[in-house]
């Protein structure tokens, strides 16, 4: 069996069957966009209107987390300030 290659432009959401909140996504999935490859996440929403629609979140899996402005926010010196 041969492995799946993504192809450019292209993705695919799945039912996120652990959703326990109504703050997580209804599906996720991943994408390859410009060649390069992001987790997405869609939420099932209603418009003002009446129309149901998918609310999306794109988020590249190379991204490295960056917590410097909630800790600062929490008044957390980051990482250059610590003597050591």
């Amino acid at each position: 069996m041969s492995q799946y290659e993504q192809k450019n432009d292209t993705g695919a959401l799945f039912v996120n069957d652990k959703r326990d909140k109504e703050t997580q996504p209804n599906a996720k999935g991943s994408a390859l966009i410009g060649g390069i490859e992001y987790w997405v996440s869609a939420w099932t929403n209603t418009s003002s209107k009446g129309w149901k629609y998918q609310s999306l979140k794109f988020e590249r899996k190379d991204a490295k987390f960056d917590n410097t402005a909630e800790l600062q926010s929490q008044g957390i010196p980051d990482d250059a300030s610590i003597p050591f």
